[in-house]
């Protein structure tokens, strides 16, 4: 068995849904005590307002790392707490924004944990600078690198705060989130799309089309 990377900090589901006039979001996650029980579309007490745009299976969850929020913390001098950039999992000692694309976290034990697959990088919309009270802060999360990952859920089952983390599987492509969210070249695009395994419906397109371009 693997050595474990680093754990679950947090486990965080929505707390509230914003009357009108505003767009209902969900973003606002907070902490919850104990085990939560995970489909495969996520944890089963979390909601997702627009489904076009988030959940399902290649969105299930998504991952925010302790150490980027306490980055944006000190950029920010201000306290970042758990959940607030809407992340279902706050986790600690895994390199979230560096995760290799496919890459299969083993959380908690074999008989209750589950199994996560790193899937995509967020790409934050304007809800999130709203959340955060920042004027178009999604624009900085996304030039920052540091977006976090969505996450599917491979082996269903349950977690919980203190859950053990472990990097079962890393693809040889080598091709991380930052990248993804930085902007792929042609020869980072033909990597992933000649890797093994399957691509999300949205990375998929966004290879193709990086690669349609690079043969004009």
């Amino acid at each position: 068995m693997t050595t474990p990377t680093g754990s679950v900090l947090s486990v965080n589901v929505v707390h509230t849904i914003p009357e009108a006039p505003a767009r209902p979001t969900a973003i606002d996650k907070r902490q919850v005590v104990g085990a939560v029980e995970v489909s495969e579309l996520g944890l089963v007490t979390d909601t997702q307002c627009d489904t076009r745009i988030h959940g399902g299976l290649d969105k299930a969850i998504y991952a925010y790392a302790a150490e980027d929020a306490a980055w944006w913390s000190e950029r920010l001098d201000r306290d970042i707490a758990a959940g607030q950039f809407g992340e279902n999992l706050t986790v600690v000692g895994v390199d979230v924004t560096n995760a290799v694309i496919g890459e299969l976290w083993r959380v908690g034990g074999p008989r209750r944990g589950i199994l996560l697959e790193v899937r995509l990088p967020r790409t934050p919309c304007s809800k999130l600078a709203r959340h955060i009270g920042i004027h178009r802060f999604h624009h900085a999360f996304d030039q920052s690198g540091r977006v976090g990952a969505l996450l599917g859920v491979r082996e269903p089952g349950a977690v919980r705060a203190g859950a053990s983390i472990r990097i079962e599987h890393r693809p040889t492509h080598a091709v991380t989130i930052r990248q993804v969210s930085d902007g792929l070249t042609p020869d980072q695009a033909r990597r992933l799309l000649d890797s093994e395994g399957t691509l999300a419906d949205d990375l998929r397109r966004w290879v193709e089309r990086i690669l349609a371009r690079s043969r004009h």
